[in-house]
C-alpha cells in the first residue's frame, strides 16, 4: 500500500512539473514579409517567446496570404486563425464603434484626432473586447484624400466619379452613399485591376497606401481636403488570449502594445512623406472650389446621421468624439 501510494505522489508531482503547452497564435495580416509592420511584429514574437520560454509563439501570414478583412474574421471564426492586424471597418460587423474614428470630416488636424484617441481609445477597445476580441492599440495609416482620374473639386463632379469602398465595409459604403456616390465595392487585391479596366476611377485613400499598393501608377488627381482618418489594429481572438496565465497575458500585452505604437508613430511620419511623394511623382493636388468645404460638411452631418440609425455606430459614442472635438477647438480660440 505504501509503494502504491509512493508511486501516486511520484506521478503526480511529474505531471505537476510538466511545462505547460506552447499556446500558438497564427496571425494574419495584408503587410507584405519585410514591411515595417511585420519586422516588429516578428521582433515582438520573438520577445514575448523568449520572456514566456517559448509557453507563447506565433505564425504569422504576411502579404494577404489569408485574404482580405473578411476572409480573415470569417478565418478566426472558424478556429484556422486566431488574430489579425486589420482596419477598423473591417471589424465593423464585429464591434461597430471601433470604426467611430472614420466619421467623415470629423477631424480638421492630427492634432484634434491626438487629443480625442487620448480620451477616447481606452473605452473603444473595452468594447472591443466585451465583442470577443483583444486589441492592443489603434495604428494609424493617416488621412484619406479623395484621388482620381480626372480632376474634380466639387460635389457634383464627385457624385459623378465611380468610386470604390472596400468590401464588407458597411460604414464606409453608408458613407460614400450619403454623398450622392453609387459606391462599387472591391476587395484591396482588386483595385488596382479596377482602375486599370475603368470599373472604378476614384478611391479614398491615404497616400501611404495609395503607393504601398501602386494605385498612384493610375491616378492622376488628388483633393487636398482630409476626408477621413484610417486606422488599424492588432486584434486576437479572447478565448485563445483567455487560455494563457496571468503573466504571460500580461507579457503578451506590453510587448504588443508597444509594437503597435512604434508602428503608430513611424505611421505618422511616413504619412507626412507619403504625401510629398506623391506630389513628386506627378499627382496634382487641387483645393476644392470656393463655398464646397461647407457643403461636404452638411453632407458629412447627413452621412454620420445615417450611420446612427443603420445601427453601424452608436449615438453615445459620437456624441462623446463631437464633446471632445468641441473641447479641443475650444482650447485653440
Amino acid at each position: 500500500m505504501r509503494i502504491f501510494s509512493a508511486l501516486i505522489v511520484s506521478l503526480l508531482l511529474t505531471l505537476t512539473a510538466q511545462p505547460a503547452a506552447a499556446v500558438v497564435f497564427k496571425i494574419a495580416t495584408l503587410s507584405p514579409d519585410g514591411s515595417t509592420w511585420m519586422k516588429l511584429l516578428r521582433a515582438a514574437g520573438e520577445e514575448i517567446a523568449a520572456e514566456t520560454e517559448d509557453r507563447v509563439t506565433f505564425k504569422f501570414y504576411p502579404g494577404g496570404v489569408m485574404g482580405d478583412d473578411q476572409a480573415v474574421l470569417r478565418k478566426i471564426r472558424a478556429g484556422q486563425l486566431h488574430g489579425a492586424v486589420l482596419t477598423a471597418g473591417g471589424l465593423t460587423q464585429t464591434y461597430g464603434d471601433i470604426q467611430l474614428y472614420n466619421l467623415p470630416m470629423a477631424f480638421e488636424s492630427m492634432a484634434e484626432i491626438d487629443y480625442v484617441r487620448a480620451q477616447m481609445d481606452t473605452s473603444l477597445f473595452e468594447g472591443l473586447r466585451e465583442n470577443g476580441y483583444v486589441g492592443f492599440g489603434f495604428a494609424e495609416v493617416g488621412f484619406a484624400y479623395a484621388m482620381s482620374k480626372e480632376r474634380v473639386r466639387t460635389l457634383d463632379e464627385i457624385r459623378a466619379q465611380k468610386v470604390w469602398v472596400p468590401e464588407g465595409d458597411p460604414g464606409s459604403e453608408l458613407a460614400i452613399s450619403a454623398f450622392g456616390v453609387s459606391p462599387i465595392p472591391l476587395s484591396i487585391a482588386d483595385v488596382l485591376s479596377g482602375l486599370q479596366t475603368g470599373l472604378i476611377n476614384g478611391v479614398a485613400v491615404p497616400p501611404i497606401a495609395a503607393i504601398a499598393l501602386q494605385w498612384h501608377t493610375q491616378l492622376s488627381y488628388a483633393l487636398d481636403v482630409p476626408l477621413l482618418y484610417v486606422y488599424g489594429t492588432l486584434a486576437v481572438q479572447d478565448r485563445r488570449f483567455d487560455r494563457l496565465s496571468e503573466a504571460d497575458q500580461a507579457v503578451f500585452f506590453r510587448v504588443m502594445s508597444e509594437t503597435v505604437a512604434e508602428v503608430n508613430a513611424r505611421s505618422r511620419v511616413d504619412h507626412e512623406r507619403a504625401v510629398e511623394v506623391l506630389a513628386a511623382q506627378g499627382i496634382e493636388w487641387n483645393s476644392p472650389e470656393d463655398g464646397q468645404v461647407s457643403e461636404w460638411q452638411k453632407t458629412s452631418d447627413v452621412a454620420e446621421e445615417k450611420l446612427i440609425t443603420e445601427g453601424v455606430l452608436t449615438r453615445e459614442k459620437v456624441e462623446e468624439l463631437r464633446r471632445h472635438v468641441a473641447d479641443y477647438r475650444a482650447q485653440l480660440d
